[in-house]
């Protein structure tokens, strides 16, 4: 990986690249279902994006709502609250700051304070209005898989074939975002893994990534201290799921995924670092 944070640019181009670009987790929530409550105030939230962006982070993803399991909506009024004076002060460091949000009213206020990327758990289906903004303002934007949503979705999720499904959603959002005006190159695409899936679903989508990236879009992917990490490993505690974190984002990277949202950012560079640099060996020797 290379040592200087990555531009929007670079960051939409990595699927022609190969670059690997780190997305820092900021939730300024107070139950999120790992760092939830951790960062109640502007001072202690802006100094956790300063120290993930010293250990390497490529962007920040800030989230005002959390979309754990069985969780609640949170209004739009009291979203952009806890974020007024977070978001700003994170983009004036210089990186890309992503807003994680299904909120057309939370992603206008967040892109008027410098985010670069709206990140939408829905993929647009929450509010009609979200991909006209992204389009309108120039915006990247991630569209995520779920199946149905938050307060609901760990329900008994069934699939018929989870990757094929997947894919076809991914497909047709993408489509979606598109005849919204978003420019193709300006959208990301994420499994979404731990939402409405269970740990077969989870694996299924890692192990066949190679389906998604068929769509021609960058990958992004979301395993951070997940649900189905402890199902393998018995860690109930999410805040102690960093090496399964760190295998399945090394499954991924080999697989040719190239942004991972991450709780972890140190470990998670480090890790990506050392794989890559005995990738690219492999490459020059071959």
């Amino acid at each position: 990986m290379e040592s200087m944070a990555a531009t929007l640019a670079e960051i939409l181009n990595s699927r022609s690249t190969g670059r690997a670009v780190v997305m820092g987790v900021l939730n300024v929530t107070p139950d999120s279902f790992s760092d939830g409550g951790q960062f109640p105030d502007a001072r202690t939230a802006v100094a956790h994006a300063e120290r993930m962006l010293a250990a390497g982070a490529d962007a920040i993803d800030i989230g005002a709502e959390s979309t754990r399991p069985g969780s609640q909506r949170v209004a739009a009024t009291d979203q952009i609250e806890r974020l007024r004076e977070v978001l700003p002060a994170v983009a004036r460091t210089g990186t890309v700051v992503s807003i994680d949000t299904t909120s057309s009213e939370v992603a206008e206020f967040a892109l008027d304070a410098g985010a670069a990327m709206v990140n939408d758990v829905s993929a647009g289906r929450d509010d009609d209005l979200l991909l006209p903004l992204v389009a309108e303002r120039g915006a990247a934007v991630v569209l995520m898989h779920m199946l149905g949503e938050p307060s609901n979705m760990q329900r008994n999720p069934a699939y018929d074939d989870v990757v094929v499904e997947v894919c076809g959603f991914l497909r047709q959002r993408l489509a979606a975002a598109v005849a919204a005006g978003v420019d193709a190159d300006r959208v990301i695409l994420d499994v979404g893994i731990g939402f409405g899936k269970l740990l077969e679903h989870n694996l299924a989508l890692l192990a066949n990534l190679h389906d998604v990236f068929a769509l021609g879009r960058c990958v992004l992917v979301g395993p951070s201290r997940k649900r189905f990490i402890g199902e393998l490993t018995g860690q109930t505690d999410p805040r102690m799921r960093l090496p399964g974190t760190l295998a399945a984002v090394l499954a991924a990277r080999a697989a040719g995924a190239t942004i991972f949202r991450v709780h972890d950012v140190a470990e998670t560079v480090q890790a990506l670092t050392v794989a890559d640099a005995i990738a690219e060996k492999g490459r020059r020797d071959g």
